[in-house]
């Protein structure tokens, strides 16, 4: 069930986009379901596209095999920990198909219409998914059936079962037709059945699911932010439904689920560094890591500086980015502020589980004094003469001020974020599906 921390502060209008002024107190419970139901798209696909800045780094260092062995051990030492995770979050714990389908429709691998899936239950131990539009194979497609090949049959056998594990180990998904498509213009795109088998051996877990489950990521406890709107359901609960979107839940359960979306995409960045730093040590685990998050941290700002309607190029907006980006939520693990002071931007980290992992086995562990090339690429987005520099602040553990320099050259945009920017999950457009439910 969602856990609700409600506040006796005044109410306060919720928003429905951040083109207001900046809010220095601003979190995740000030907007409207409406506005949260875009940011938890936006954090779905942002968790999905991480592995388009993060692998084709891998692939260029240690080859394509390299490449799936990774792809492989991050999504299975990460999935199965945030699966359970979002079921406890949403209360639709159980051991049937119907629950592994919830899982599915609010995880960030299957981010909504750009994965498009579509479900069917039989019954408890049988159903079937497709997707009549999969934006991971129309990334693949133009490189040739070898890589299609690599997706499709290499890692996706392995990890959709893992994630079918966190729910049932004896439940199996197995393909009733998939790419390489037959013929070229086949819709759907991938069919496969999910089944589960009282006596059927139980699969487990791999090694590396175990060591990110000791991580203090992994035991975050997320609660419910102040706002309250009217309507939509207060968890998952109940009936499975096949059409599912956001707007369907309250503004609780939106807020904590737009948080472990954020959690998920770091739970994958740990098992990500984890698995390259198993093969080939931590500085080339970090090297990869650094590069990744440079591409995806520019991407999904842009993404959200759209969504989010944040308009103009002085810090308030830069701050307002800041504020939103899942780079630096959820909060209970990320003691991130951010204020503004005159013509600059102040952030900082306090201490936090962020800070205290006690390895180097995340994004946070990349930060020092000095900015990191990551942060530097999200505020550039608001305005590329963007300059960041180290600052010292009461109770801080690391600090940063971005000031416009007016006089400095406009910032080239990061060649990882080109490379980020191939997915077409980059300009995706989100549609609704159907109407919104009263």
């Amino acid at each position: 069930m969602v856990q609700t921390l409600l506040s006796t502060a005044r109410t306060v209008a919720l928003m429905d986009d951040y083109r207001g002024p900046f809010d220095p107190a601003f979190h995740l419970g000030r907007l409207s379901r409406r506005a949260l139901a875009v940011l938890c798209r936006e954090y779905m696909l942002a968790g999905h596209l991480q592995d388009r800045a993060g692998m084709p780094q891998v692939s260029a260092r240690c080859g394509s095999k390299a490449m799936r062995e990774v792809a492989i051990e991050e999504w299975m030492g990460a999935s199965p920990i945030y699966t359970r995770r979002m079921q406890r979050a949403l209360g639709f714990c159980g051991d049937d198909v119907a629950t592994i389908f919830k899982g599915m429709q609010l995880d960030v691998g299957a981010p909504h219409q750009f994965m498009d899936f579509r479900f069917k239950v039989t019954d408890g131990l049988h159903g079937e998914f497709w997707l009549p539009y999969c934006g991971a194979l129309m990334d693949v497609e133009p490189m040739g059936d070898k890589h299609v090949i690599g997706m499709c049959h290499q890692i996706e056998d392995p990890t959709f079962d893992a994630t079918a594990v966190a729910t049932n180990p004896r439940a199996r998904m197995r393909p009733i037709h998939r790419p390489p498509r037959q013929p070229a213009d086949r819709v759907p795109h991938c069919h496969w059945q999910v089944s589960i088998d009282p006596d059927a051996p139980p699969l487990t877990e791999i090694a590396a699911t175990a060591l990110v489950r000791q991580s203090r990521l992994a035991q975050v406890q997320i609660v419910a932010n102040v706002g309250r709107e009217p309507g939509g359901w207060e968890d998952y609960s109940g009936a499975f439904d096949p059409d599912f979107q956001f707007e369907d839940l309250a503004h609780p359960a939106l807020t904590v689920a737009a948080q472990e979306l954020c959690l998920q995409s770091h739970l994958l960045v740990r098992s990500f560094m984890t698995a390259i730093a198993r093969r080939w040590g931590d500085d080339a685990a970090r090297e990869i890591a650094a590069a990744q998050w440079v591409g995806i941290a520019a991407l999904t700002a842009e993404r959200l500086r759209a969504a989010m309607r944040i308009e103009g190029d002085e810090p308030a907006a830069i701050a307002k980015l800041l504020q939103l980006h899942p780079s630096f939520l959820p909060r209970a693990y990320v003691d991130f502020h951010v204020t503004v002071e005159g013509d600059s931007v102040c952030c900082w980290l306090g201490d936090c589980d962020g800070l205290n992992e006690g390895d180097t086995f995340s994004w946070f562990a990349l930060l020092d004094r000095q900015p990191h090339r990551a942060l530097e690429a999200m505020v550039r987005v608001i305005n590329p003469r963007a300059q960041l520099t180290a600052c010292a602040l009461p109770g801080a553990r690391l600090a940063w001020r971005v000031r416009i320099d007016a006089c400095a050259e406009p910032a080239a945009e990061p060649p990882e974020v080109a490379i980020t920017k191939i997915s077409k999950g980059a300009g995706f457009t989100f549609t609704p599906r159907r109407p919104v439910r009263v």
